[in-house]
């Protein structure tokens, strides 16, 4: 693979950099060498595909620097990905003439705010870490801090360079070590464009948000280590694929491609601030794109499930939400969007998946999702339908009561403004979980419809009444007698407003107003707002 490389790099070093000369040359070496290239331009189209200006090999230190491919290819290189993210003239390199790293690093601007960007070469030792790569991805992050400015990095790489032993290993602890310290302060995005494996698994980790293009793996040990150390025959894809990763929350979105990711990271930071002590940006609001009842969005039999989405459609300017991932713990729903043209963040049960109920992984979730909002400023809208926490051995022994407190913590420590809503029910811990009144929230309020309580009328009857209830069926009038008199006296929404669970029993129609005039309107009270 190395000679490959070697070769490559003496062979067609001019059409990587954009060179006019010998390109026909070039273009057939590269197919011939590296066949799984996507290469479908002839020379002449990539002669006239070539930038009048711009960034050059000479200001990157780069044989990657330029490349011909269109912006629709599925694979881009990695100054390209750097342009694409970046507004059109505004990258400025950073350590220029760094001839042979496996990085490219550059400062710039998405939609006219400063940024710093880089991106591993993969052409170049498999994108491995050395000493020069780890000094020029700290300068990056410490460059990200110093301005407090969002870090984006393309990651693609085989890990610790062997050829430089533990200097390559100290490299990635001090790449770690700025992740870390950048935490909570700038936001930091990783895009993961092909396979990162090793030490190049912890960064994106310890990052805000990781993206994934759809072809791209990720893991700590590869397939012939696997094969090596437990027998155990495994593709890439199948370790440590995106449709793996975005399904255990290591990944947060997947792209179908390059171009795909770019796009979404350039949304993504559209409702982030560019540091944790500066407000989010406001833009001009819109109305939702659905403007029915949100209250239509729920079935009318009680037990029945809904998708909770529909119902965010209908709260948040233009009908637009980014959730954040949506293959994780689909039973809790989070994601961004805009509420009278101010970024908030969204935390929702999912009635759609498990009916809602929270467990474990919804815990984490949720929990990360907060932290993360709260770090940023970002206000919270939490609408809540949810029966409780998940029951059973499985969950107890997966550690559901210290995941749980992880959420509640989150809510609990949060100083960003929060509004909940509850839609249909809360019952239980859930009910103080999903950021009750006691937990902070500056505002709780309940649709008209919704039942709050410990438990279900149902459920509690079996135990307030159960020597009365001996040899009755549920559905008997007694039973049915009992439950809507327990139901009226201890979940109805006008009984937790006597009790002060709540602030106010609201109209569905008025949730958008009455959560933005708390979130966003300086001193808005709790009440009467």
């Amino acid at each position: 693979m190395r000679r490959r490389n070697d070769k490559l790099e003496q062979k067609v070093p001019q059409f990587l950099r954009g060179e006019g000369s010998n390109v026909s040359e070039a273009v057939e070496e590269v197919k011939n060498l590296c066949p799984k290239v996507q290469m479908s331009l002839t020379a002449s189209a990539v002669v006239a595909k070539l930038p009048a200006s711009g960034v050059t090999s000479s200001s990157w230190g780069s044989s990657t620097a330029v490349s011909a491919l269109p912006s629709s290819a599925v694979r881009l290189l990695p100054a390209q990905r750097l342009e694409q993210l970046c507004d059109p003239g505004s990258l400025e390199p950073i350590m220029p003439g760094g001839e042979g790293l496996g990085v490219v690093a550059a400062s710039g601007r998405v939609a006219s705010r400063p940024v710093v960007c880089y991106a591993q070469d993969s052409s170049i030792a498999g994108g491995s870490i050395g000493i020069g790569e780890a000094e020029l991805i700290v300068r990056a992050l410490r460059l990200g801090r110093e301005r407090h400015v969002p870090v984006v990095a393309f990651l693609e790489s085989a890990g610790a360079r062997l050829q430089e032993g533990t200097a390559a290993l100290a490299g990635f602890g001090r790449i770690f070590f700025e992740n870390v310290a950048l935490s909570g302060r700038t936001p930091q995005i990783s895009v993961i464009t092909g396979t990162s494996a090793g030490g190049g698994c912890y960064s994106p980790a310890l990052t805000d948000f990781v993206v994934m293009s759809d072809t791209a793996s990720m893991f700590l040990t590869g397939p012939k280590i696997v094969k090596y150390a437990l027998g155990e025959d495994v593709s890439a894809a199948e370790l440590g694929g995106s449709q793996i990763h975005e399904r255990n929350g290591v990944c947060d979105f997947v792209a179908a491609d390059d171009p795909g990711a770019i796009a979404l990271v350039r949304d993504l930071l559209g409702y982030l601030p560019q540091n944790a002590f500066e407000p989010p940006r406001a833009v001009a609001p819109e109305p939702p794109a659905r403007r029915e009842d949100p209250a239509a969005a729920l079935p009318d039999q009680s037990r029945s499930y809904y998708d909770v989405r529909e119902v965010i459609a209908r709260l948040l300017d233009g009908g637009r939400f980014l959730e954040v991932s949506p293959r994780w713990a689909r039973n809790m729903v989070v994601g961004f969007g805009r509420l009278e043209g101010n970024p908030v963040g969204v935390i929702a049960n999912q009635p759609r998946h498990l009916g809602g109920i929270i467990d474990v992984d919804a815990s984490q979730k949720g929990a990360k999702f907060v932290r993360t909002c709260d770090a940023f400023g970002l206000p919270m809208l939490v609408l809540v339908d949810t029966p409780g926490f998940m029951p059973g051995t499985r969950q107890e022994g997966a550690g559901v009561i210290r995941h749980g407190a992880e959420l509640v913590r989150a809510f609990a420590a949060a100083s960003s403004r929060r509004v909940t809503v509850i839609l249909r029910k809360a019952f239980g811990g859930a009910f103080i979980t999903m950021n009750s009144k006691d937990l902070g929230a500056d505002a709780a309020f309940s649709w008209p419809d919704a039942e709050i309580g410990i438990m279900s009328a149902g459920a509690a009857v079996e135990i307030i009444h159960r020597r009365q209830m001996v040899g009755v069926a549920p559905g008997e009038n007694i039973a049915l007698e009992l439950a809507r008199r327990y139901a009226e006296e201890h979940l109805s929404p006008a009984a937790a407003l006597a009790r002060d669970a709540i602030d106010a029993v609201i109209e569905p129609q008025d949730t958008r107003r009455r959560a933005a005039s708390v979130l966003f309107a300086p001193g808005a009270a709790a009440i009467g707002v």
